[in-house]
């Protein structure tokens, strides 16, 4: 095969750490009826990424290229696409979790798992947002149905969910209550939020009450300890879906509600997501930036937990 109709992706034969990311190459893939073939400018790197790399995950046995986050230009559409057209600029979310890829050169996908990127912002940034913006509006909005002064609590808010989650919430009009350790508390209040709680030295369910929605990005024990926060008929909702039903017969003994879920693909989302962009009340923090064959660098950093937002690959 020519180079033309290759591509480079970050690929894995075994399961590990992550030294077994690799670059490979592979043949381009060609948009089928109602897709769009699109060239990567930048993708995203999330911890499902990670997980899923170490242990498979939904996906099962390697070899896969990960990454779900797309920003980028429409190479080629398949038939029946009336969206779209080459030399679009889109971004959006693979269909998650059996939809990966974005960790190449190009990537195909249904045309509806695309948008317009917002012509304020660089792929870098359209590059970050889409996995975990869906992901906190999905909870926030769709399942827990925030509204303008409620309380919400937000777990990790300086990570890649939470600090996304902060600024859609203050967009709602909700009253906002972050976790983060000491040193990213000022970050957080330059995001909007309203009160800030060092997780590492404080009690959660003594320094907070009468929360109506909980957005919990840790699991296990967050979990069970979250529901003791909510006002009657508040929500939990954690968007890690496997765990102990402790959780669920604990929201029903407290007369409050539980929820888990996965984020999923959709266009109505993104432009509501684009939209909050386009206004000003949404933006990604970009910790760093790693060229796409350094892939494996951004997996060892991602993995300490340290990082502030997200980290994104840059494809040339």
């Amino acid at each position: 095969m020519s180079d033309v109709n290759t591509m480079r992706a970050i690929s894995q034969d075994t399961l590990g750490g992550p030294e077994v990311l690799r670059e490979v190459r592979r043949e381009r893939p060609e948009p089928r009826p109602n897709e769009v073939l699109v060239r990567v400018r930048a993708a995203g790197v999330n911890p499902t990424d990670w997980k899923h790399r170490a242990n498979g995950g939904f996906l099962g046995e390697p070899p896969f290229v990960l990454g779900w986050d797309v920003s980028g230009v429409v190479e080629a559409v398949g038939v029946g696409v009336a969206a779209f057209r080459p030399g679009d600029e889109v971004f959006g979310m693979l269909s998650y979790p059996f939809g990966h890829g974005s960790h190449a050169e190009y990537v195909t996908a249904p045309a509806r798992t695309f948008t317009h990127k917002p012509a304020g912002i660089d792929h870098v940034q359209a590059g970050a947002l889409p996995l975990v913006s869906l992901t906190a509006w999905q909870a926030l909005v769709e399942r827990a149905g925030l509204r303008e002064g409620q309380r919400v609590l937000i777990h990790a808010a300086a990570g890649g969910v939470g600090h996304v989650a902060v600024q859609i919430a203050k967009a709602r009009g909700a009253y906002v209550i972050g976790t983060a350790s000491a040193g990213k508390h000022e970050f957080l209040r330059s995001l909007g939020a309203d009160e800030t709680v060092d997780y590492r030295d404080t009690d959660i369910t003594e320094a907070v009450k009468d929360v109506d929605v909980v957005l919990d990005t840790i699991g296990g024990e967050t979990s069970l300890r979250s529901l003791r926060v909510l006002r009657p008929g508040g929500i939990v909702v954690s968007i890690l879906p496997v765990g102990s039903d402790a959780f669920f017969e604990e929201a029903e003994r407290l007369g409050v509600r539980a929820v888990r879920m996965l984020v999923d693909a959709d266009r109505a989302d993104m432009r509501e997501i684009a939209g909050l962009v386009e206004s000003g009340r949404l933006r990604a923090t970009v910790e760093k930036t790693f060229p796409l064959a350094d892939a494996a660098q951004a997996h060892e950093l991602g993995e300490t937990g340290r990082t502030t937002g997200k980290l994104v690959l840059v494809v040339d």
